[in-house]
Formats: C-alpha cells, sequence, structure tokens
C-alpha cells in the first residue's frame, strides 16, 4: 500500500510548488531512488489533465558519462535538450542519492567543461520554468543524518509537509527589513564579515522552488564584502566533502582560502572570476532542521544559520556576479554550535540564532511549528 505521505507530498507538489494546471506539460526526473513519488505524480497528473513525462538517471551510469565528458559533448546534448526543456511547463526534480561520493572521482576540469556548455540552458530552465527541487529519502541520507532509515522518513515527511504559507506571512516583517538595509555585519566563532545588501532584491523561499523550503535571499554589493568567515558545516562539492572552510575577503574577492583540502578547494575557486566573489546571502529558519546531514537542500535551510554562497548571483537577487560555480556553505549560530549575531545597519537582529526584534520573532522556531 503506498504511503499516504507519499500521496500528500505529491498533491502539495502539484498544487503548491509548480502549480501544475490542464495541459500543462510537467517533467519528473528522478535521480536515483524515487520511483514510488515519480508514479504518484503522473498518476495526479493525469488527473489534473496534464502531459507528465519521466526521465530516470542512474547516478553510476551519470558517472560514466560524466568521466568522458568534454565542451564538444556537452554541445551535442544542448542541441538535443534545448527543444525540450523550452516546450515544458513544470519541472520536478527527484533527487535520491544511493552514495553521495558517486562523482568524487570525476576530475574537475571534466564536469568544468560540461557546466561552461550547460550554463546558458540552465539559466534559461531556472528563469523561465516553474520548478521544484527535492529529496528523496533514502538510506544514504540516513546515513549522513546519522539517523535509522525509518527516524529519517518520519523527520524527513515533518520537514516537508510544513505550513509554507504561514512561513511565508512570518518572512513578510524581514524582507520589509531588508528592503531598506544597507550594511550587514556577521560575527561569531572565525567571523568578523561585513558588506552591503543596498538595493539588491530579496526573496522569499517558501516551498516553491525547493522542499523542504525555509530562507530568505538576497546577495552583497559585489565588491562591498570585507573579512574572515569560518563555516562551522560541512560542505560537499563536485563529489568532495570540505570541512573546516574559512575564507578571507577584501573588497569582495576571496583572498584567501583554507579548508581540509585547501587545493581543491582553491582549483574549484579558480574555475572563473566569478567564483571568488559572493552570488547569495541567504537565512535560514525551517524549525525542524537543526543539524547539518551533508545535503545542502536541507543544510542551507537549518533553524538559526546563513549561508554565505561564493559565485553565480541568481537573477531575481542579482549584484551582476556571475561564474560556472554557485556553492552554497553554511554557519550554524545556535549556542551548540558557538553562537553568533547578525547586524543590519548597527541594529542586532539576531542572537544564538534567535530574531530579537518582535516583528521578527515569528520566524524563531517555537511559533513556526505551531
Amino acid at each position: 500500500m503506498l504511503d499516504t505521505r507519499i500521496i500528500k507530498l505529491a498533491e502539495n507538489l502539484l498544487s503548491h510548488s509548480v502549480r501544475l494546471k490542464e495541459k500543462e506539460t510537467l517533467l519528473i526526473e528522478v535521480r536515483g531512488e524515487g520511483h514510488a513519488l515519480a508514479k504518484e505524480l503522473v498518476k495526479q497528473a493525469y488527473a489534473l489533465g496534464a502531459y507528465p513525462f519521466v526521465r530516470i538517471i542512474d547516478p553510476a551510469i551519470n558517472r560514466e558519462l560524466m568521466l568522458g565528458a568534454s565542451e564538444a559533448r556537452a554541445e551535442h546534448l544542448v542541441k538535443w535538450e534545448e527543444p525540450m526543456y523550452k516546450d515544458l511547463d513544470t519541472y520536478i526534480v527527484i533527487n535520491g542519492p544511493v552514495n553521495d561520493s558517486e562523482m568524487s572521482d570525476v576530475p574537475v576540469e571534466r564536469r568544468r567543461a560540461h557546466q561552461i556548455v550547460m550554463q546558458e540552458l540552465n539559466d534559461y530552465l531556472v528563469s523561465n520554468v516553474r520548478w521544484t527541487l527535492l529529496n528523496y529519502p533514502t538510506a544514504a541520507m540516513a546515513q549522513s543524518a546519522n539517523m535509522s532509515s525509518e527516524a529519517f522518513e518520519d523527520f524527513y515527511f515533518d520537514v516537508c509537509s510544513l505550513d509554507y504559507q504561514k512561513m511565508h506571512e512570518a518572512f513578510l516583517p524581514l524582507k520589509e527589513l531588508m528592503d531598506r538595509t544597507d550594511k550587514v555585519r556577521l560575527v561569531g566563532p572565525g567571523t568578523d564579515l561585513a558588506f552591503s545588501i543596498k538595493d539588491i532584491p530579496n526573496v522569499i523561499c517558501s516551498g516553491l522552488r525547493n522542499i523542504p523550503d525555509g530562507e530568505i535571499f538576497t546577495a552583497p554589493v559585489r565588491d562591498s564584502v570585507n573579512g574572515k568567515i569560518t563555516y562551522n558545516t560541512a560542505t560537499s562539492y563536485m563529489g568532495t566533502k570540505f570541512e573546516n572552510v574559512s575564507l578571507t575577503f577584501e573588497n569582495g574577492k576571496i583572498i584567501e582560502a583554507t579548508s581540509n583540502n585547501t587545493e581543491k578547494l582553491n582549483q574549484i575557486f579558480d574555475t572563473d572570476e566569478g567564483a571568488r566573489y559572493i552570488g547569495e546571502f541567504a537565512i535560514g529558519v525551517h524549525p525542524y532542521i537543526l543539524h547539518p546531514m551533508n545535503d545542502i537542500l536541507f543544510d542551507e535551510k537549518i533553524a538559526g544559520s546563513f549561508h554565505f554562497t561564493p559565485g553565480r548571483a541568481y537573477e531575481n537577487a542579482d549584484n551582476t556576479n556571475r561564474s560556472q560555480i554557485h556553492w552554497d556553505m553554511v554557519n550554524i549560530q545556535r549556542p551548540e554550535y558557538g553562537g553568533g549575531e547578525i547586524w543590519f545597519d548597527d541594529v542586532l537582529i539576531r542572537k544564538d540564532g534567535l530574531f530579537v526584534l518582535p516583528e521578527l520573532q515569528g520566524l524563531n522556531p517555537e511559533n513556526l511549528k505551531g
């Protein structure tokens, strides 16, 4: 018997996230596990009178393809995929990893060659198609979260079934404050960083693009970032796990970068000029996501966290930075992770992971859960 939670999740994805309508096209892309959810999405899409299509990507086969990737191969891929993407109304990606490190031995230059060519098509997809990305609960994800499979499934559906409309309304006072903010300062262990967000749009994320969701993001003025940040959450990129990442900035640019794998870290930052500048600053608030699990879709939403992202800016919160890289790195400021503060125009707005201004306290965990 199909888990009723999967039925409910599919309903929410189609009605709230991508807002699927009659006679619209829907591409469901399954990366690894997640077939049960894909089947239910197909069933419900047909019931709505829409036209569903499914693509299954096997991670091990994808690794083999990427080991031989080149710009020439990617150009053929663009030629084949561009007509499909430009005829899509909606797109749901189900990421069901069975091995977080499947791509770890794919050379950076191979992935870079692929990304260079695919970037324009990916940008079109992000900007012109109603899309949602979510992870499917797998044994690998449970292991990363240091949880049993059963406990992780319960956690997963709690996280994905949050009242996102309530979250959206709680975000509105913070958005209003960020709209009129110039200077931001982030303070914590190994971190003292200052930058401006003046005149950069900010965007509420409450269940439309990602499931789970729970952040508000903007971008720093490109050359305004100065100081040092030390991330207290592990981060994976291009198949490699990085820990103890520390970045030093001067006039917006990363001038020093260290981690447990400093050489590869700097190799990634040398991808292009924009990789050493910041494309996103975001504040995470999801009340059920409290600890990192080496999965950025969850980790960037951790209650009491922020992420500060080297690389490409989003078009809807644009500081003009362009890069093949967009690397969300997370710092948690709750007391058990060392604490920390966020200041807007010399006013303390969040301390040790909790908002202190009365109009922002609706975003604190106890208020979002109810």
